[in-house]
């Protein structure tokens, strides 16, 4: 996928992005990955940990979209970070976009017992700190990996082109 223009590029892209556990290093790289792409929505799936780590995400020319994680003890301060700039909630959060029907949450719920429940096109998630982009039955699964790359040395986002699903992990 070619933010620029290239094959598989139909529009505005999402951006997404998880446990970015306060590496504001990592999170000004990912701004700077969803701004040269024309990121028209960012998500984030949780375990920002601190309000400051929020605050980096106000670079961004688009709203965010996130929910709590784990690690996000200070959720007060969170919803305060995101005045102005989106909407952080708990989980599991859905919501429609370009189309698309979304489902964000930080822990993965069981596949069927999920699809049973909550029908969408797009079930992003986190918490594992692995990303992963795979299909299940009509569902694009998006886990964005670890934004701070403490656990696995490894930094990295997916950049989501909603039109026709196509998805791609970017290690910043």
């Amino acid at each position: 996928m070619d933010p620029a223009g290239g094959v598989g590029y139909n529009g505005p892209m999402i951006g997404i992005l998880s446990d970015s556990h306060d590496n504001l290093a990592a999170v000004r790289r990912a701004v700077r990955v969803f701004e040269d792409a024309g990121c028209d929505l960012v998500l984030h799936a949780g375990d920002f940990v601190a309000p400051f780590a929020a605050l980096e995400l106000r670079a961004l020319s688009c709203p965010v979209k996130a929910v709590f994680g784990n690690c996000d003890g200070e959720k007060r301060g969170l919803v305060g970070a995101f005045q102005g700039m989106g909407k952080i909630t708990e989980p599991p959060f859905s919501f429609e976009h370009a189309g698309r029907i979304f489902r964000l949450a930080h822990l993965n719920a069981p596949v069927e017992s999920f699809l049973a429940k909550t029908p969408c096109d797009v079930s992003v998630f986190g918490h594992t700190h692995k990303p992963e982009v795979r299909r299940h039955k009509g569902v694009l699964f998006i886990n964005p990996g670890e934004t701070g790359g403490w656990l696995h040395g490894r930094s990295t986002v997916v950049l989501l082109d909603p039109a026709d699903l196509a998805a791609e992990v970017v290690t910043l």
